[in-house]
């Protein structure tokens, strides 16, 4: 089991022209976030340094270079209404793999 959250939708045409749907889901990580106290007191100003960079540069284009698709969807408007999940753009959703299958489950 895995948690993922769609990243992004986009509207697509396949190879045949077929209106579609391509679903980036990433995976959802809890990232712990822990204090360090530096013995020395050159880390310590270099954690200083690192803590005033972090609050110049927005925490999200930080992160975003870290999230790698977990898996794309290219689906046709036919495939997604077959697939029986309503994908919703930031929502996290359970992903299962269990016996060749993959099974979507939208997290409360």
């Amino acid at each position: 089991m895995v948690l993922v959250r769609v990243q992004r939708i986009e509207s697509i045409r396949d190879p045949e022209g077929l209106l579609g749907k391509r679903i980036e889901l990433i995976e959802e990580r809890n990232i712990p976030r822990f204090a360090i106290k530096p013995s020395t007191e050159e880390a310590r100003m270099v954690q200083s340094v690192v803590q005033a960079l972090q609050q110049q540069i927005p925490v999200q284009t930080m992160r975003s270079g870290f999230n790698l698709p977990k898996m794309i969807l290219f689906l046709t408007e036919e495939e997604y209404d077959q697939l029986g999940i309503k994908f919703d753009v930031n929502q996290v959703y359970r992903m299962e793999l269990v016996n060749q299958h993959i099974k979507f489950t939208k997290e409360s």
